[in-house]
């Protein structure tokens, strides 16, 4: 009984600090930050060409929204972003599945995938160029192509990961190939999968918005690579706080999607 009231009150006190919602948590560290670094530029602890005080960073948002597309700018990077990670997704899941089925295969291709993971993929920009020209085409492209190969390695280990027991369970149930993938081996492999996909989502974006930088052409990328030359450092720092907002937003879609396919 004593050592039941003992975590009765750990509970409660547990409880009491978690008062505060993390999202709520989350903008107070923000706003401190804010306030510090603010105080910062204004005594020149920090040069103000360098890194400017949020206050203006809030400013050139607005001026950005009013004067320089930056809503249109954040459009077609999301819209480019999700294409590419959309296709990575269709492609890299039926890939890993089919490695999975045919362990040979899968044997023979998970080091050579993670070779060309590892490698520079960016410098494939000028092929791609020739093929689809200077497009935001090109831009999902290269995104894909970077995006893809941790979609198919997380998918083909999620897998195999599955408890074989699992499995024979379904098939003791005359579970068709199709009802086993979607019934058994989707919802158990959900979270090794779904690493694989927010590491291909990450490894897209960043692509996607340097590819973006160096061209000087498409969305957030762009207008951070403008703003940078024109000596505008407010308005890049403004850019960069939209290509977080778009790495936010994609990430929290996949984690309501995973909420979804993952067994209670």
């Amino acid at each position: 009984m004593a050592a039941a009231r003992a975590i009765a009150r750990a509970e409660a006190r547990g409880a009491g600090r978690r008062r505060i919602p993390p999202w709520a948590a989350g903008l107070i560290g923000l706003a401190a930050m804010a306030a510090v670094l603010e105080a910062a530029v204004a005594t020149g602890a920090l040069p103000v060409l360098s890194v400017p005080a949020p206050s203006a960073v809030a400013q050139a948002v607005v001026r950005l929204v009013a004067e320089e597309d930056l809503l249109a700018a954040l459009g077609a990077t999301l819209l480019t972003s999700l294409v590419a990670v959309g296709a990575a997704i269709l492609v890299g899941l039926p890939l890993g599945y089919w490695l999975y089925r045919y362990t040979s295969f899968g044997l023979a291709y998970r080091n050579w995938l993670g070779a060309l993971f590892a490698a520079p993929t960016v410098l494939l920009y000028p092929l791609v160029l020739v093929l689809f020209g200077r497009t935001y085409l090109s831009i999902a492209v290269m995104g894909f192509v970077t995006g893809i190969i941790p979609i198919v390695l997380g998918a083909r280990e999620a897998l195999v990961a599955v408890p074989v027991t699992l499995v024979r369970v379904g098939r003791a149930f005359n579970v068709t190939p199709a009802q086993e993938f979607w019934k058994i081996l989707l919802p158990a492999g959900a979270p090794m999968i779904f690493t694989g996909i927010r590491l291909g989502t990450i490894y897209t974006l960043v692509n996607v918005i340097g590819v973006e930088f160096l061209v000087n052409f498409g969305g957030l990328g762009y207008l951070v690579s403008d703003r940078y030359d024109r000596f505008d450092f407010p308005g890049m720092y403004a850019g960069i706080l939209f290509v977080i907002l778009v790495s936010g937003t994609m990430l929290s879609l996949l984690k309501r999607v995973e909420a979804r396919l993952r067994p209670e």
